[in-house]
């Protein structure tokens, strides 16, 4: 059954609040892992070594609230979550970090949205409105040419480090989805908590191994102990929550908010410059996301809502 308007309002301010709780990530993953000129800690050690504290504070959570154990067919969803929001996204982002600014990187993450609704799409059994895909494209390009204008005459350029954050957005989506999926059948808090578990046995051992070697300022600890707790681990119960809620494909779009937002971080924690041309393209793209909210969404009639999940089936010849 759709979502109603109450609990898609509900869903979208979860979201919201998860967002802002994520967009000081790539600010705070700066601090923590340095610049060419001045490294602090690895890109590695900052990945995994969150996801080790975020696990910790899993198990004392998920003891204290007796929750019981996924079920069978939950695990392989989880581990594909893990996949995604637990490796993926914080190893590719922990690493590019080190040679771009989070002003750069923040307009990167304007693709979010747009790749996290297509995966919401198929895997959700969801037929967004040509509306609601108008607003989403119309809100990436709105970051696409605020990047382009950024960049200058020689244009947007394209460096390996941003190839590793458009890689990070791909597994960012998918472990938003799968994520989103089981939030609908198991506590949303639980989702993110059970991934990090699952993950324990190889980020444990990593982040060993990778801890850093040399002195490391405070500053970056407090960067990396942002990432830990509210990035790898609170976000992700408002915005779970907020995408079963209002589901994925809707809510998703609150995600466009998320470059400015980091950009409005950036300027106190690392010193880095905001304008007017950042603030008008901000709010132009914050317009997308309540017009597309009036969009309908619709259940695709392909499958039917007992059917298999899209992603893990697998036709008979």
């Amino acid at each position: 059954m759709s979502p109603d308007k109450t609990q898609i309002t509900k869903g979208l301010w979860l979201g919201f609040l998860g967002i802002v709780i994520f967009s000081v990530t790539l600010p705070m993953t700066r601090l923590a892992v340095g610049t060419p000129d001045a490294p602090q800690m690895s890109g590695i050690f900052i990945a995994l070594g969150r996801a080790v504290v975020a696990a910790a504070l899993s198990a004392v959570f998920l003891l204290a609230m007796r929750a019981p154990f996924p079920r069978r067919g939950d695990w392989w969803p989880l581990a594909i979550t893990a996949a995604g929001v637990v490796f993926g996204f914080p190893l590719l982002t922990s690493i590019a970090m080190r040679h771009v600014e989070a002003v750069h990187a923040s307009v990167i993450v304007g693709v979010l949205p747009l790749a996290t609704a297509a995966v919401g799409a198929l895997l959700h059994r969801q037929r967004p409105s040509a509306g609601f895909w108008l607003c989403a494209v119309l809100g990436s390009a709105l970051v696409v040419a605020f990047a382009m204008l950024r960049s200058g005459s020689g244009g947007l350029s394209i460096s390996p480090a941003d190839f590793l954050l458009l890689a990070a957005m791909l597994c960012a989506a998918v472990g938003y989805g799968y994520g989103a999926k089981l939030s609908q059948r198991m506590q949303a808090e639980y989702v993110i908590c059970w991934a990090l578990l699952l993950s324990l046995p190889l980020t444990l051992p990593l982040a060993a191994l990778s801890w850093p070697a040399g002195a490391v300022k405070a500053s970056a600890w407090w960067g990396f102990g942002y990432v830990a707790v509210f990035s790898m681990w609170l976000g992700f119960f408002a915005w779970y929550r907020g995408l079963a809620l209002g589901g994925t494909v809707r809510v998703s779009q609150v995600q466009l908010v998320q470059p400015f937002l980091s950009m409005l971080f950036a300027v106190p924690l690392l010193a880095e410059s905001l304008d007017t041309v950042t603030v008008g393209f901000g709010l132009a793209v914050i317009a997308t996301v309540f017009i597309g909210r009036k969009m309908p969404v619709h259940p695709s009639p392909s499958f039917p809502a007992s059917g298999p999940d899209p992603l893990l089936h697998t036709r008979k010849s």
